[in-house]
């Protein structure tokens, strides 16, 4: 079976992360189609257009368990098959399957850039693409719908971990050969990962350990505000019951912490913190950064960037917040600074960052609030 192959399928590498080294391409046009840039999206979508030519690639030479495996590929982005003609050279046509994301994308204006694509989202597609060919079993496409966007951003956090350079002015300054790792399992889980894997590292007497036995809960990397209103005093805290205190056997598994949420793809902490606070608890904020750290460096790879938002909170004590679309039921509480404190010496607020955030503004509520004082005051 021949393949039409169009957008982000014409990168090599992530071609090979798909089928291996198959087949053979061949540059090709479909006419009376463009490829378009899709709305909130990087990867674009195949229209038709009176006129308009497509240029993609010809893909030969694949076997059927390798167009099995293209079509897992597509199923990620909600894409079905169908059939076109392409040409390429003065004359030559051939019949061949294309993916189209038929209602599932929104085109968008402009055109859309491979290059751009290649310079800022490739490898870590590439990656996301390789942990999906790792999984056993591999999921369907309908879960595999629900499941990409997570394996993107897992992908995105090891990106954004390999250019964190953080300073190792005490610690230990790394060196690539420090640490190995080998015999990865598959990795396991329907929405987060628990990866298996030996290690063997670097001791600080000069020698080394292992291989030893480890996993870790790979989570996402996420972002976590308080929002503050620097002039009376107040702070918001949302309310929401949470699976980690559920099946710890916690008899009250509802939660007091900051507005928190993922990073997707692509996009960076400041953004993500933004979107999370409008969403979550309905403000738009300042942001001022706090920390940024792994919560659990032992046994997860969750890592943490911490805000204070400031804004000019509502005269409310409580109300509703999130988004029906993402399952969430969450309870906002507007309290003032020493009501929390209070909260955290009770151990009512047990949710180390925002415990973390708390004391920070009680460190620094007297330096915020000259700062954001009215005139004249």
């Amino acid at each position: 079976m021949d393949v039409f192959v169009y957008g982000i399928l014409c990168d090599a590498d992530l071609r090979r992360a798909v089928a291996g080294d198959a087949g053979h391409v061949t540059p090709v046009t479909l006419h009376g189609h463009a490829v378009r840039p899709v709305v909130d999206d990087v990867v674009p979508t195949i229209t038709t257009r009176a006129g308009a030519t497509a240029a993609g690639l010809l893909w030969r030479g694949l076997t059927a368990d390798q167009v099995d495996r293209v079509a897992l590929f597509a199923a990620a982005f909600g894409a079905t098959p169908t059939t076109v003609t392409v040409t390429w050279g003065d004359t030559s046509t051939a019949m061949a399957r294309m993916w189209l994301l038929r209602d599932v994308a929104v085109p968008g204006p402009g055109n859309w850039s491979f290059a751009a694509w290649q310079a800022g989202c490739a490898a870590t597609t590439v990656d996301a693409t390789q942990e999906l060919f790792a999984s056993m079993p591999r999921p369907d496409p309908a879960n595999l719908r629900r499941q990409w966007p997570m394996m993107l951003k897992r992908a995105w956090a090891r990106h954004c971990a390999e250019i964190d350079g953080r300073p190792a002015s005490l610690r230990h300054k790394a060196r690539a050969e420090d640490t190995r790792v080998s015999d990865r399992t598959a990795p396991a889980g329907r929405f987060f990962r628990l990866q298996g894997f030996d290690v063997t590292h670097h001791r600080f007497d000069g020698g080394t350990q292992g291989p030893l036995p480890r996993e870790v809960f790979v989570g996402i990397d996420a972002v976590l505000v308080l929002p503050y209103d620097p002039v009376r005093g107040r702070i918001v805290l949302v309310e929401q019951v949470r699976m980690g205190a559920l099946e710890r056997g916690d008899p009250n598994p509802w939660v007091l912490e900051p507005v928190a949420g993922m990073i997707d793809a692509f996009q960076t902490p400041e953004d993500a913190a933004l979107r999370e606070t409008r969403e979550e608890a309905g403000l738009d904020v300042r942001l001022r950064h706090v920390a940024s750290y792994y919560p659990s460096p032992g046994n997860a790879t969750d890592y943490f960037h911490t805000y204070v938002g400031l804004c000019d909170l509502p005269d409310l004590e409580r109300y509703s917040g999130g988004l029906d679309s993402e399952q969430e039921d969450l309870r906002l509480h507007v309290l003032s600074l020493d009501a929390a404190l209070a909260l955290v010496e009770s151990g009512e607020i047990a949710a180390g960052p925002g415990i973390a955030l708390i004391y920070w503004l009680a460190l620094h509520r007297d330096a915020l609030r000259l700062e954001f004082a009215p005139a004249g005051a």
